[in-house]
C-alpha cells in the first residue's frame, strides 16, 4: 500500500508539473526556407531535442552555447535552438520582429541573401543571420543616436548663449543614458563572441554538421575546414562591433569634452558677473567715502562757508572728482592682481640642457625597448 500511494503521489506530482510547465510558440525553418508555426510544452520541447530543462531556462544576457549536437542562442530577447536540420524560433509572438522573421530569415537560411556562407552547412547560415540581425540592430541604435547627440552638443557649445538651454541637457541626458546602454550592449557582444574564439573545442561544438553528416567530415578532412570558417565567420562580426564600439566611444569623449567646454563657459560667465559685482561695490564705496563731507556740511552747524553761493558747487565737485579718482585706482590695482601671471623666465643653458636630458632619456628608451624586442625574437626562436 505504501508503494502504492509513492507512485500514485509520483505520478501526480508529474502531471501537476506538465500541466503547469509553460508553452513555447515556436516558429520552424527548415533548410529550404519552409516555416512552420506550432505550440509545444517546454518539457516536450527539451525531450524531442534531447537537451535539459535548464538549457531553455533562457536569462536575459546573450549567450551561445552547445550541448548534444544542438546550439542555444539568446541575443536579447530572441531566442533560438541550431541544429543541423532547421532552426527553432522560441516565443516569436512577443519579439516584434514580423518584418525580419517572416520577409528576411527565410530567404537568408536559403540561401537566397546577402550571406556568405551559403555555401556552408545549414548552421552556419543559421548563426550568421542571426548574428547579422543582432549586429544590424545595434547599427541602427548607433545611427538613431549620433546626429541627435551631435545637434544637441553643437546647440550647448555655441559660444553665443550666455545660458545654457535646460531642455537640450535633459535631452543629452537621455541620450548619454542610451549610449551607455549601447556600450555595454556592445561590450556583452564582444565579449561572448571573445570567448568562444578563445576556445577552439567551442568553435569545433559549433560545427554540428561536420559530426552527424559523413560527406560533410570527408569534405572538411579534403580541404574545407569547417572550425576555420566559423572561427572567421565569429572574427568577422567581432570586428563589426569593435567599430561599433569605438564609434560609441568616440561620441562618448565628444560628450565628455563638450561638458568640459560647457563648464568652462559657466565659469567664465560667472567670472564676468563677479567682476561686475565687485566694481559696482569699489564705486558704491568710493561714493560713500566722499559722501561723509556732503553729510558733514548737511548737519545744523553755522559756519561762513554756507553763505557763499558758490561753496555747493565747489563740495559737490570734489566729492565726484575724488570718488571717480579713487575708483579708478581700486580698479587698477583689481586688474594688476587678477591678470594671470607670467610664464618664469628659463636661460638659455637651461632650455639646453633639458633638451640634451630630454635626447639621452629618449635614446635610452629606446635602446631598451630595442633590447626587450630582440631577446623576445631569440627566445621565439
Amino acid at each position: 500500500s505504501g508503494k502504492f500511494y509513492q507512485h500514485g503521489t509520483t505520478e501526480t506530482s508529474q502531471a501537476t508539473l506538465a500541466s503547469v510547465s509553460p508553452v513555447f510558440a515556436v516558429m520552424k525553418l527548415d533548410k529550404e526556407g519552409n516555416v512552420t508555426f506550432f505550440e509545444k510544452k517546454k518539457t516536450e520541447l527539451y525531450q524531442e531535442l534531447g537537451l535539459q530543462a535548464r538549457d531553455l531556462r533562457f536569462q536575459h544576457v546573450m549567450s551561445i552555447t552547445t550541448r548534444n549536437n544542438r546550439i542555444i542562442m539568446r541575443m536579447e530577447f530572441l531566442k533560438a535552438v541550431v541544429t543541423p536540420e532547421f532552426l527553432l524560433i522560441l516565443d516569436y509572438r512577443n519579439l516584434n520582429l514580423e518584418h525580419w522573421l517572416f520577409n528576411e530569415l527565410a530567404s537568408q537560411l536559403a540561401g537566397e541573401g546577402q550571406l556568405v556562407t551559403y555555401s556552408l552547412p545549414f548552421e552556419f547560415r543559421a548563426i550568421e543571420a542571426i548574428l547579422q540581425y543582432r549586429i544590424s540592430k545595434l547599427q541602427g541604435r548607433l545611427n538613431t543616436l549620433q546626429p541627435q547627440i551631435l545637434e544637441t552638443l553643437e546647440a550647448l557649445v555655441d559660444p553665443k548663449l550666455l545660458s545654457v538651454d535646460r531642455s537640450k541637457l535633459h535631452i543629452l541626458l537621455q541620450n548619454g543614458k542610451s549610449l551607455s546602454e549601447l556600450e555595454t550592449d556592445l561590450k556583452v557582444f564582444k565579449e561572448t563572441i571573445l570567448e568562444i574564439l578563445d576556445e577552439e573545442e567551442l568553435i569545433e561544438e559549433l560545427c554540428l554538421s561536420k559530426w552527424t553528416d559523413p560527406q560533410v567530415f570527408e569534405e572538411s578532412t579534403s580541404g574545407i575546414d569547417h572550425a576555420e570558417e566559423m572561427e572567421l565567420l565569429l572574427e568577422n562580426y567581432y570586428r563589426q562591433a569593435e567599430d561599433l564600439a569605438n564609434e560609441a566611444r568616440e561620441l562618448r569623449v565628444l560628450i565628455d569634452d563638450s561638458e568640459s567646454i560647457i563648464f568652462i563657459n559657466l565659469d567664465s560667465h560667472r567670472n564676468v558677473m563677479m567682476r561686475l559685482n565687485l566694481q559696482l561695490t569699489m564705486g558704491t564705496f568710493s561714493l560713500s567715502l566722499f559722501g561723509l563731507i556732503g553729510v558733514a556740511f548737511g548737519m545744523n552747524l553755522e559756519s561762513s562757508l554756507e553763505e557763499d553761493p558758490r561753496i555747493f558747487w565747489l563740495v559737490t565737485g570734489i566729492m565726484f572728482l575724488g570718488s571717480g579718482l579713487i575708483w579708478r585706482r581700486l580698479l587698477s590695482f583689481l586688474g594688476r592682481h587678477l591678470e594671470p601671471p607670467l610664464p618664469p623666465h628659463v636661460p638659455a643653458v637651461l632650455k639646453k640642457s633639458q633638451s640634451a636630458a630630454g635626447r639621452v632619456e629618449l635614446k635610452n628608451n629606446l635602446k631598451a625597448e630595442t633590447f626587450g624586442l630582440s631577446r623576445s625574437m631569440l627566445t621565439n626562436q
